[in-house]
């Protein structure tokens, strides 16, 4: 059986993307702390070595693992892959609700996404409607 290790990004700023992701899904922010500093650097790591990698993990294990590597370019077209969030309804309720979703992005705009378009449309019996997004570096995917 194989299990889902990292979602990787290329980042320029690995740390800070990380954050946005972080707040993204809840998940407390990770830094190096100690001791885990102290033992990548006593392993031959540097401190500029830190600066290039960035983590979003939950920390019950439940959701997904991000993991933030520095690019060595910049982003130049549309991602082959992106993520999609569903937004949890309060009431339990699986069908997107219009108002929490838009509630849920303006949140995400808050915290350094853009808004790319609202998407409303059918794909054959299946209404859909999604905020679709870019992160601060520029990674698309959708709120739905």
């Amino acid at each position: 059986m194989n299990t889902l290790g990292n979602i990787t990004f290329y980042a320029d700023d690995p740390p800070a993307l990380a954050r946005f992701w972080s707040a993204v899904f809840g998940y407390p922010p990770q830094e190096w702390a100690e001791p885990l500093r102290s033992q990548l650097l006593a392993s031959g790591l540097t401190e500029d070595d830190l600066d290039k990698r960035g983590l979003a993990e939950d920390p019950t294990g439940v959701g997904p693992r991000l993991f933030f590597h520095h690019a060595d370019g910049g982003k130049t077209g549309r991602n082959r892959l992106h993520l999609d969030i569903t937004v949890q309804s309060r009431d339990g309720d699986d069908r997107p609700r219009p108002d929490l979703l838009a509630e849920k992005k303006d949140r995400l705009v808050a915290l350094g996404a853009s808004v790319v378009r609202l998407v409303e449309q059918s794909w054959g019996p299946w209404p859909e409607h999604y905020w679709q997004l870019r992160d601060p570096e520029g990674n698309e995917f959708c709120l739905q």
